[in-house]
């Protein structure tokens, strides 16, 4: 955890585990990330290997390729394999960059 926590410090803009506290009113671009489940290698009951399975989440009011393209310099330099989509949330009228990768 404490790795993912410097990478986001790196990222340079606001973050928050899930969500940001109801009334916070953060402007964008800010991040929430969520660790919605464990990429754990296991056998014989034993887990030999323990990960942790990450959704980054990227808020835009626009398209910013220069963020992801520091973002993704960020994942590359740390060795990080990451999937990466985009949508459009309307009634937020926000781009949402995710991120899924586990470390």
């Amino acid at each position: 955890m404490d790795r993912l926590i410097k990478i986001l410090k790196k990222i340079n803009i606001d973050y928050a585990y899930h969500h940001f506290p109801e009334g916070s009113n953060i402007p964008p671009p800010f991040m929430v990330y969520n660790l919605p489940e464990d990429r754990n290698f296991s056998a014989d009951g034993y887990a030999y290997h323990k990960g942790l399975y990450i959704h980054l989440e990227v808020y835009t009011e626009c398209k910013d390729i220069k963020l992801e393209k520091q973002i993704e310099e960020i994942l590359d330099k740390e060795r990080i394999f990451y999937r990466k989509t985009e949508l459009w949330i309307e009634s937020e009228k926000l781009y949402e960059i995710i991120y899924e990768f586990t470390l």
